[in-house]
């Protein structure tokens, strides 16, 4: 696992540095149906979710928008 891999990304971090439109509930019940991936529970209240992870899901919805083409 490189350095890049093991780079974590918030809540907040979601929307201003993946582009994520969606809220925290959504992600929730996204999560909650393997629809995304598994976040990281830093504490009681912080979770984050692994960068590479995050690409990878943002990734494979460009692949099947461009297939659907």
């Amino acid at each position: 696992m490189t350095q890049y891999d093991k780079r974590l990304v918030s809540k907040k971090e979601l929307k201003t540095v993946c582009g994520i439109p969606y809220t925290p509930q959504h992600i929730g019940r996204l999560e909650a149906a393997g629809r995304f991936p598994k976040r990281v529970q830093l504490g009681p209240n912080r979770v984050a979710w692994l960068l590479f992870e995050v690409d990878a899901w943002l990734n494979k919805r460009i692949a099947n928008r461009d297939a659907s083409i």
